[in-house]
């Protein structure tokens, strides 16, 4: 549960918390015990900028530490809630804010270098279909299968922009084809977290940032990312809720014939994309790593099958959309009912109950699963809400 800040201990750390307060600044905190750690969460307005800072109190020594903040963190607004859940995440409810800006999640991440690491995730009601990850060596016909998918369906299937260092080719366009940036940005946001996964190619990054994939799924889309199998793993190990799937070669040999068969690359190539692909065919037996394989024979049959595997998991994981999804409501204050669930009050005296028993995926990126129904008024506020 959040609580307030002893304010003697705020007094005493004021230049380590590195937070102005004076005439033209506005503030608020809350405080929440997380194991031997108080997290504490302030939003402030200094000389017309908004800022949401996190810094750490550590019980066993006495100390603070400002942390490394990932993900989109939110917008400053006019105070806010803040409970423990399931002892693995914070649950941020923002007063004054809209209701599809209101719920916010802060977690605890695994420490880099010894610092502290926390990121943040914004609450989405309803579900999305799941980003379909595909893989597979160089020639075995993947890029072909997903063009296909995306002519037959494009109001379904979407494709993430990912980011590189390499300077636009005739015609390319910031945005749609790549995300261009320089390398010193890219470097820091890879160390910020904000990468599923990236790869250094002549001496250029690329890579396929987290909020790529969450913007083509917030469209409402299903999300496909074709990288390599290295970068599977590294998506495999974030927080995104993915489909993988593993297009192999009916054997080696006939990947070695359709490499051939194009005849636009010299031998030492052509050798070093058969060493390559080796190594990703020994590597996708991993266990856990792929959920499905999919041998590309016939193309047509192949085509089918893809469909089929992606149609089987929309049927074994169906969709939860709120009827509230795109509900545009003020939430002016907040009640704890149970771990689980929340009655927000609304600017119109009206009061929403927000279920949280399914969610998915996490920081940093989009916590999705959140449901929301209208109930009629329930009297008086429950002990154990925080509410500044």
């Amino acid at each position: 549960m959040g609580e307030e800040v002893p304010e003697s201990m705020l007094n005493s750390s004021v230049e380590k918390l590195s937070v102005a307060y004076d005439s033209e600044s506005a503030g608020y905190r809350t405080s929440t015990n997380f194991g031997d750690k108080m997290y504490v969460v302030e939003g402030s307005e200094y000389r017309g900028k908004s800022s949401v800072n996190v810094t750490i109190f550590d019980h066993l020594t006495r100390s603070w530490i400002i942390p490394t903040v990932l993900g989109l963190k939110p917008v400053h607004v006019g105070g806010h809630s803040a409970v423990l859940l399931n002892n693995d995440r914070i649950s941020i409810v923002k007063k004054d804010s809209m209701l599809d800006d209101s719920i916010w999640f802060l977690e605890e991440q695994k420490k880099v270098l010894g610092s502290e690491v926390v990121a943040w995730s914004k609450g989405v009601i309803g579900n999305a279909p799941k980003p379909i990850v595909i893989s597979g060596p160089s020639g075995v016909g993947k890029g072909t299968l997903i063009s296909k998918l995306m002519k037959e369906f494009p109001t379904t299937y979407g494709f993430s922009v990912s980011h590189t260092t390499r300077a636009p080719r005739e015609r390319e366009l910031d945005g749609v084809h790549y995300h261009f940036t320089d390398r010193i940005s890219m470097e820091k946001d890879i160390r910020d977290g904000k990468f599923l996964e990236f790869a250094s190619v002549h001496e250029n990054l690329y890579g396929t940032s987290i909020e790529a994939v969450e913007v083509v799924t917030d469209s409402g889309k299903r999300c496909i990312l074709d990288i390599d199998v290295q970068g599977a793993r590294s998506v495999r190990a974030s927080s995104l809720d993915a489909i993988f799937v593993f297009i192999c070669p009916p054997s080696f040999e006939e990947l070695e014939k359709r490499l051939r068969a194009r005849a636009t690359e010299a031998e030492e190539q052509i050798q070093k994309r058969l060493r390559n692909a080796r190594a990703e065919l020994d590597e996708a037996k991993s266990p856990g790593l792929f959920d499905h394989v999919l041998v590309n024979d016939e193309l047509e049959l192949s085509y089918d099958n893809l469909k089929k595997l992606i149609a089987s998991d929309e049927i074994a994981n169906p969709l939860h959309r709120s009827t509230m999804k795109n509900l545009k409501v003020l939430v002016s204050d907040v009640e704890v009912k149970t771990d689980k669930t929340f009655l927000l009050h609304c600017d119109d005296n009206d009061q929403l109950f927000l279920d949280i028993s399914y969610l998915k995926g996490g920081a940093p990126g989009r916590t999705r699963g959140l449901d929301v129904y209208p109930i009629e008024p329930l009297g008086d506020a429950v002990n154990g809400s925080t509410q500044l």
